[in-house]
């Protein structure tokens, strides 16, 4: 990053709301006999600052609309940016990759002006996905 980058140092509380439009990837479908993405998943979504874990929510089964209401807190020092992933939980083996979203500390930081917090809906590039 830039020296003129800022940087987040703070307290980072960040709700998840939900998720909407949800589609398995291929990966995901390469033994499923649904080719067609009408397979539901068993989502869940990572929050992370730089690359570290702050948080999991719970897995939600055989659903694409997943809501959450879940709420996860922490003490930021020198944060460049929050990743959102969703993962498909499976059985046996690594739990699928579905989508992410990451969220630059400075945009956040420029779109809250002068208030100490930034509230809002963000939704992500990849289609569907929306948190809170």
């Amino acid at each position: 990053m830039s020296s003129g980058t800022m940087k987040f140092n703070g307290y980072l509380r960040v709700r998840i709301g939900e998720a909407v439009g949800l589609q398995p990837t291929r990966w995901s479908l390469r033994h499923s006999l649904f080719k067609k993405g009408h397979q539901l998943l068993d989502p869940y979504l990572t929050v992370s600052v730089d690359q570290v874990r702050v948080g999991q929510t719970s897995t939600k089964q055989k659903t694409n609309k997943p809501t959450y209401n879940e709420e996860f807190c922490a003490n930021v020092t020198d944060g460049g940016h929050l990743e959102l992933a969703v993962f498909h939980e499976t059985p046996l083996g690594y739990d699928h990759f579905v989508a992410n979203c990451t969220l630059q500390f400075q945009e956040l930081l420029r779109t809250a002006g002068t208030s100490d917090t930034f509230e809002g809906w963000v939704t992500s590039q990849v289609k569907g996905l929306q948190y809170l």
